[in-house]
């Protein structure tokens, strides 16, 4: 069982035990990412660009461009399943070959032995939260903006149609009572990158609809942080909801909140364009709006967001369970229990992030829930193989 020459051989503080195991370990996991990637990427996007070069005359060369540059983000999803692949099979092969029943008469506990594959179950969390923050959201992101200048020439590459910007705030009624209501609507038919343009703006900030501003268009002025709005028109409103007045304007500066361009911008991002900075900074133009039901969504995506990276510890740890039990699983039989884990695993994360929109679960448990369970899960199954 003298394992040879390997990375691992030039690692000082690894017992021979931990070398030999650690490169078992490593020939599944790479497999496993290899396999798992190209799945992906054959399911996830191969297809959809063949469809774009054919029918929509896309060129090759820019298909291949955008498949490279989505790659990342099925690496990254690779590499929690790899990570349970890669403990299954080993410790399986371990097991049916009776090196771990020899291990445990020198008197080496379960525990111990499955103590290299929580290390790489750990090492493997950390490069998923670093690919997922510093790859994945600018290669999406660099993505996107190539198919769809690809596929829109002669249009301008940033544009965003109909934005709403809902503003809440308190209120005080004629009772002095105060409520949390719509304070402002903010509508713009077009965002060029620059100016916001068909813009319409109901305000409630006094009660009841006190006024109503339309302008052909308008840009955030960083200077004075207001709006300058030109070519309008303002529509005084009385407590009756009779016109009082209007004014008419060539220009006209108005004290807004910056949010609806902080909106409009970050909407040409997907979440999955983001990282956890950008999210956060999402999150905040969100909240200042006070729209419930997205800042409730938001919060849950961020936390399943933090949360992926520890998929891996959680597959690692069950892969090492599920492989030591005492009978013989070749590696198409791991595959296919990994296959069931996976499954069933996103299952559970997709129900429990379902929950969490819908406020039936906080963001935090909806995000993490899975991670739990599987954590006791592999626990549970750790604790029986000992015995």
């Amino acid at each position: 069982m003298t394992p040879g020459k390997s990375l691992y051989s030039f690692i000082p503080g690894l017992s021979v035990m931990d070398r030999y195991i650690a490169s078992e370990l490593t020939a599944p996991f790479l497999f496993g990412v290899g396999a798992f990637s190209s799945v992906g990427v054959a399911i996830g996007t191969l297809f959809d660009l063949v469809r774009k070069v054919t029918e929509a005359g896309l060129p090759l060369s820019l298909a291949v461009h955008v498949m490279l540059l989505q790659m990342p983000q099925f690496i990254s999803y690779a590499f929690p399943m790899s990570t349970l692949l890669a403990a299954l099979i080993a410790y399986s092969r371990l097991s049916s070959d009776s090196e771990l029943v020899a291990l445990r008469s020198c008197g080496i506990s379960i525990y111990r032995l499955v103590m290299p594959a929580i290390v790489l179950s750990l090492v493997v969390t950390a490069m998923t939260f670093v690919f997922n923050e510093l790859v994945v959201p600018a290669a999406n992101y660099q993505a996107s903006q190539t198919l769809e200048q690809a596929l829109n020439e002669g249009t301008p590459s940033f544009e965003e149609n109909n934005i709403f910007y809902p503003e809440y705030g308190e209120v005080t009624q004629p009772n002095g009572e105060k409520i949390r209501t719509l304070k402002r609507l903010f509508y713009a038919d077009q965002f060029d990158g620059e100016k916001m343009k068909g813009l319409t703006i109901l305000d409630w900030s006094r009660t009841g609809l006190n006024q109503i501003v339309t302008s052909e268009s308008a840009v955030w002025n960083p200077e004075q942080s207001t709006w300058d709005f030109f070519n309008g028109t303002i529509y005084l409103v009385s407590p009756d909801a009779s016109y009082r007045n209007i004014l008419r304007f060539e220009s006209q500066q108005l004290k807004l909140p910056r949010a609806p361009l902080d909106l409009a911008s970050k909407a040409q991002r997907d979440f999955g364009e983001m990282n956890i900075a950008q999210s956060l900074e999402y999150m905040k133009i969100v909240q200042i709006g006070g729209d419930m039901k997205r800042l409730l969504k938001v919060k849950v995506r961020l936390n399943q967001r933090i949360s992926f990276p520890f998929v891996c510890l959680v597959f690692g740890l069950v892969g090492a369970a599920l492989g030591t039990r005492p009978q013989r699983t070749g590696k198409a039989t791991s595959f296919g229990i990994s296959v069931v884990v996976i499954f069933s695993y996103y299952l559970l994360g997709f129900i429990t992030g379902a929950l969490g929109q819908l406020s039936i679960l906080s963001p935090f448990i909806a995000a993490w829930l899975p991670n739990f369970f599987g954590l006791g899960a592999g626990s549970l199954l750790l604790v029986k193989a000992a015995r």
